[in-house]
């Protein structure tokens, strides 16, 4: 049942409606999608016509169980490119699904659903998305377990380790798999070591605006987790963010930030059950 305060062209008998995605990646990029045949200008942003974008069947009800919808799709190669999908691109992004009458321009959009994108399966030449609710929050343990490592992450409110010193340019000159040869070593800017568990976020190339963990640094060059998600041809523009391996001796030591450590780095663990006298 349409509810009262649903507009009189949501109501009425013959309707004309279209579906409207908006989706906001979490690098900014943000578009738009319907499924009319025409595109659409809602709200200052051009809604382009991509016939076969569909959502599975949607429930309402006024229970707080976490709600997912799934959402099928055509790649477009100016819209949702392959590749994009394949790097990550569109992991975690915010989408509003809503509905609009195309024949009244101006008409207010009703929203049926938002929330994030999240696990991506690739079809050949289409997606599927699902898209999770605000209330999969609800689903967040209300206190964190103990562990001997820090929980926190460098830089973040926990941490209040301040990154700015931390942050460093360089070039990339050489790529080889997961090793990367930077212009200047880090350590011409930092302590050695202090790159692993880092970040390096590329700020040109196809996989700008991607970040690759950092495990281990020699001189220039950075030992990578994963080789980058796209082929690029140096020299290039990156961002380097030094990293931490959540130890108490570090943070106390390197950081002294131990005030901050969110860890329980001396309480006795599953071991303690099993040791007796003389073990």
């Amino acid at each position: 049942m349409v509810s009262d305060a649903a507009p009189d062209w949501l109501r009425s008998e013959l309707v004309t409606l279209a579906w409207c995605w908006r989706l906001s990646r979490r690098d900014g990029v943000t578009i738009g999608l319907t499924s009319h045949d025409r595109d659409l200008m809602v709200d200052g942003l051009r809604y382009r016509a991509a016939p076969g974008m569909k959502p599975s069947a949607i429930e309402t009800s006024d229970s707080i169980d976490a709600a997912t919808m799934d959402l099928e799709g055509a790649i477009a190669s100016d819209a949702i490119a392959a590749r994009d999908l394949d790097a990550g691109r569109w992991d975690g992004a915010a989408l509003r699904l809503f509905v609009i009458d195309w024949s009244v321009p101006g008409a207010v959009p009703v929203t049926v659903a938002r929330g994030t994108l999240g696990a991506i399966e690739r079809r050949g030449a289409a997606f599927a998305a699902e898209l999770q609710g605000v209330t999969r929050l609800l689903d967040q343990p209300v206190c964190p377990a103990t562990s001997p490592s820090c929980r926190a992450m460098l830089g973040d409110r926990a941490c209040r380790v301040d990154l700015a010193p931390r942050t460093h340019a360089r070039r990339v000159v050489a790529l080889a798999g997961r090793a990367v040869t930077l212009d200047v070593p880090v350590a011409a800017g930092a302590a050695a070591g202090t790159m692993a568990f880092g970040e390096l976020l590329w700020l040109e190339g196809a996989n700008c605006g991607l970040a690759s963990p950092v495990i281990g640094a020699e001189g220039s060059v950075l030992h990578l987790a994963e080789p980058p998600p796209l082929a690029a041809a140096p020299p290039l523009r990156v961002r380097l963010i030094e990293g931490c391996d959540k130890q108490l001796a570090t943070c106390r030591d390197r950081f002294a930030n131990a005030v901050n450590f969110r860890g329980e780095a001396h309480l006795p663990g599953n071991d303690l059950l099993t040791r007796y006298p003389g073990g």
